[in-house]
């Protein structure tokens, strides 16, 4: 059986929040929270890989003890989606990969046991991938034509007998190499591991989502 590698995509740019994946979290960069996550979990990850345009990131992923792939600029546009990073990496390493693991930097929290209990999931269901998912316990609906439809309740419902919805939370995904080839990370095959936890709701993509994660990680202990 092949190897299973943990990769987290940090390129340079970002319009909303700019360096915001070496911005310092909690005394360290964003970054280096995945990248020590992955560590903590080494028993079950073989290699931790930085896929990067960035010298300062390259600088701090082997600071911290990550491998680096150097991503190519045609690789790392805003428009680029991060499978095309993952297949760069697989086509670098030109190795015996099976089960790749995306950790996102933005996604900093992440629960302590959640990559045991993914990876034992995935295994036992024998699936192709996985990613995390969290409920939404809001009441949405449309606006049309100025009026508000609602989408998953009926007005005077209450929110605990709401249909249960989910949503994809980003804390973390995996899935089988040969699927990262053919240019797919998860589609509505894959299974969704539901995950119930303070850190889920923390994506850092502005100020105020980095703002939020500081204030969680200062007064939540896990």
């Amino acid at each position: 059986m092949g190897k299973t590698i943990a990769i987290i995509p940090a390129r340079a740019g970002s319009k909303r929040l700019p360096i915001k994946n070496i911005k310092m979290l909690n005394g360290i960069p964003l970054i280096a929270h995945s990248i020590k996550y992955s560590l903590s979990n080494s028993k079950l990850i073989d290699d931790i890989y930085v896929s990067t345009d960035s010298d300062t990131i390259k600088e701090i992923a082997l600071q911290f003890g990550a491998k680096v792939i150097n991503r190519p600029a045609e690789l790392s546009g805003d428009l680029e989606p991060t499978v095309s990073a993952l297949k760069h990496v697989l086509t670098v390493l030109n190795e015996d990969i099976d089960t790749i693991v995306i950790l996102q930097a933005t996604n900093p929290l992440r629960p302590k046991d959640l990559l045991s209990e993914a990876l034992n999931a995935f295994i036992k269901n024998n699936s192709e991938s996985l990613f995390t998912v969290s409920r939404d316990h809001k009441k949405l609906g449309k606006i049309v034509s100025n009026h508000f439809k609602p989408y998953n309740y009926k007005i005077g419902q209450r929110s605990q007998d709401l249909e249960p919805l989910y949503y994809e939370n980003g804390l973390l995904y995996i899935t089988k190499a040969r699927l990262i080839k053919k240019d797919i990370i998860f589609n509505d095959a894959s299974f969704p591991w539901v995950v119930n936890h303070k850190f889920a709701s923390i994506d850092i993509d502005t100020q105020e989502d980095f703002d939020y994660a500081e204030y969680i990680l200062k007064n939540y202990n896990e």
